[in-house]
């Protein structure tokens, strides 16, 4: 277990600090997808993740590869509009910060602030959660879903594959597509795909300290795909990774739809994440019929 660190001294999170922090999250609740150890943990190479405790809250910052800092919303019970100014106030007067933020803040955070004259709060778009019926996700019924079944259908009809869970001995097959893929999309090119790969890299390489859910479909005894995600909350599984071999054709929503089947005795819902404003990701993302977006905003000093 990490030690404990108060604010404004902070610390790297490592792996060792997963049971201290992901208790405090989890008594949270959160709603937003980015408060998970998991999540934390295989972008903290992008980030630079550091935390701390103030008023108990759980702090976290997070260094954009731009050089700047920000803050993610304070995790603790109670209004946590004092923390939230305090934490701004340092980044603006300590660190250097004019532009100090706290960023993918969730709706109870801004619940939190509302009518206090020292914030201004904007909605960001692009960092909205799209969250789904678990159920309707692993069903996909009905005219809505048609194409979705054909894609389904489709994948079926030509190939042998077998759904099945990510286990150690298939980390080594899941890391290997996951090099497929990165070669595929060019990653030397682009810093931010490097550096999810790196993630997905550290979430397979520590899948069992991390306690991750992952599922598989292996086509001729070989991973052609996995998913990988864990709770959010108790109504909630969020899905952080998702990959497949585009040479199968109708494979991606075959995972989709099959993940979703190993939550649908436990969640409610599922969280697929953001569209980061990508158009093509977000009309993926629509095409599944969210049953509502969890908003995020953004916090900074009036």
């Amino acid at each position: 277990m990490g030690d404990a660190v108060s604010f404004p001294d902070c610390k790297l999170l490592e792996l060792g600090d997963r049971d201290q922090l992901h208790t405090m999250i989890w008594d949270f609740q959160p709603q937003t997808s980015e408060l998970t150890f998991g999540n934390l943990f295989i972008w903290r190479s992008y980030y630079g993740y550091e935390w701390t405790m103030l008023d108990g809250c759980l702090v976290l910052l997070a260094h954009d590869p731009d050089g700047t800092t920000f803050a993610l919303p304070p995790v603790g019970p109670g209004n946590r509009a004092s923390v939230a100014f305090r934490v701004l106030t340092h980044l603006r007067d300590d660190l250097g910060m004019p532009s100090a933020k706290i960023a993918r803040a969730g709706a109870r955070l801004v619940a939190d602030l509302e009518e206090d004259p020292r914030f201004v709060v904007m909605e960001t778009r692009d960092h909205a959660d799209y969250v789904y019926l678990t159920q309707g996700l692993a069903k996909l019924a009905g005219r809505r879903y048609s194409s979705k079944r054909n894609h389904i259908n489709q994948f079926m009809r030509y190939y042998d594959f077998d759904v099945v869970s990510v286990t150690p001995d298939l980390v080594r097959d899941c890391l290997d597509l996951a090099e497929v893929w990165c070669e595929q999309r060019l990653c030397d090119e682009d810093l931010s795909l490097q550096h999810e790969l790196c993630g997905i890299q550290a979430m397979l390489e520590n899948f069992e300290a991390l306690q991750v859910d992952g599922g598989a479909i292996v086509v001729q005894g070989k991973v052609q795909a996995f998913a990988l995600g864990e709770r959010l909350n108790d109504s909630t599984a969020v899905i952080h990774i998702e990959k497949a071999n585009p040479e199968f054709r109708g494979i991606y929503t075959k995972m989709t739809q099959a993940y979703a089947e190993r939550w649908a005795d436990a969640t409610t819902f599922i969280n697929l994440e953001q569209d980061l404003g990508e158009p093509g990701l977000r009309r993926a993302k629509k095409s599944y019929l969210p049953d509502h977006l969890s908003d995020k905003y953004e916090v900074t000093l009036a």
